[in-house]
């Protein structure tokens, strides 16, 4: 599958209607389902934040009566020019071939969103050397980014395009009847950008954002820290032009990220966010548009130190902490039986009055 012809102007034309599509969260919604969970066959509030999360779940859709969200796993995949700084403790083909594995149904999130019962989508948005295989979609803006310790990682169309893409993935699969999108993401290098992009958006100290990533020694670390201070250095980021922090620092999967959570904030689908990688992307999408915040909900806590700053950020509490760091939208799969069974309780649950119950009002 080949890219669509488009425009930059169409492009950041897509990405503006798109914005403006967003709707706020329906705190009516949110409030409806309460009351009618507090009319369930249990003492209010007993099933914590299950119930909490049914709530959010009321006011992202825009409804207290919610069907069963059929889920989507979208990984996006890309290659990152800032790997020559060493960064990684993998070699930048393992990209590449991950995504063979992805295809071939070998990989962990293969593994978990079967048992998740979610549909898989990955697309390669970056790879260095195209993939070309069953499976795959192929969505590829250009072969990786730049070096950004040196410069921009990308142009501003190439930024475009791929936010662009994500929008295009996330419109498609809620018309194909998806209602929650969960969040995941392959490329050798991302947690160093997703380290200077965090700081560019939060103007954080890029000392306490870098860690050991897929399993770099201290040394390492310590290197990662140098390339992120050096991106920084050599791009004018800020948190006021979100989308050029991303095209200055990020990666091409990273802006995908950002198209897919615009999308599916302007169509009321709830965005289920993993890890480091995909909450910065998340983050960006914020820096949008503050009402892309109310679409997500945070699926774990990942060891890496810029997670918990991000999600702090963003005010959300994660489902789950697992000392997951995987990425791939592993934790993200975990949590999408949490979701369905918050939907469960809401829709299926018996009230007082239905079951013959004395309700106590406590």
């Amino acid at each position: 599958m080949t890219l669509p012809s488009a425009t930059g102007a169409s492009d950041r034309a897509l990405i503006d209607a798109t914005v403006g599509r967003i709707a706020a969260f329906d705190a009516e919604a949110a409030a409806a389902a309460q009351r009618a969970l507090d009319g369930k066959t249990k003492p209010r509030g007993s099933l914590g934040r299950l119930e909490e999360l049914a709530c959010r779940l009321a006011g992202i859709r825009g409804s207290a009566t919610i069907e069963a969200l059929e889920p989507a796993i979208v990984v996006c995949a890309a290659d990152h020019g800032i790997v020559a700084e060493d960064v990684s403790a993998y070699p930048q083909e393992v990209t590449g071939q991950m995504l063979h594995n992805f295809a071939g149904g070998g990989a962990a999130i293969c593994v978990l969103a079967r048992q998740a019962g979610a549909r898989l989508v990955v697309a390669d948005f970056g790879v260095r050397r195209p993939v070309g295989v069953a499976g795959i979609l192929d969505r590829r803006v250009r072969a990786g980014t730049a070096n950004a310790a040196h410069g921009p990682a990308m142009t501003t169309a190439e930024l475009d395009r791929a936010v662009a893409g994500g929008i295009e993935l996330a419109e498609s699969l809620v018309g194909d009847g998806i209602g929650i999108v969960a969040l995941g993401e392959m490329g050798i290098g991302n947690t160093t950008a997703a380290s200077a992009l965090t700081a560019a958006l939060l103007r954080a100290d890029p000392d306490g954002l870098c860690g050991p990533g897929t399993g770099l020694d201290d040394a390492g670390v310590a290197r990662k820290r140098a390339a992120v201070w050096r991106a920084l250095e050599a791009n004018c980021v800020s948190p006021l032009d979100p989308l050029g922090a991303v095209a200055g620092v990020g990666g091409l999967e990273m802006a995908a990220l950002v198209g897919v959570v615009l999308g599916c904030a302007a169509s009321r689908t709830p965005v289920l966010v993993d890890g480091f990688i995909t909450a910065a992307a998340a983050l960006a999408a914020v820096c949008v548009d503050t009402r892309c915040a109310d679409a997500l909900i945070a699926s774990h806590l990942s060891p890496e130190p810029g997670h918990r700053l991000i999600l702090s950020a963003l005010g959300q509490e994660p489902l789950l902490d697992l000392g997951m760091r995987l990425g791939e939208g592993s934790g993200a799969a975990l949590a999408l039986p949490i979701v369905a069974a918050a939907v469960a309780i809401l829709t299926e649950m018996a009230s007082f009055e239905d079951a013959g119950v004395t309700d106590a009002g406590a």
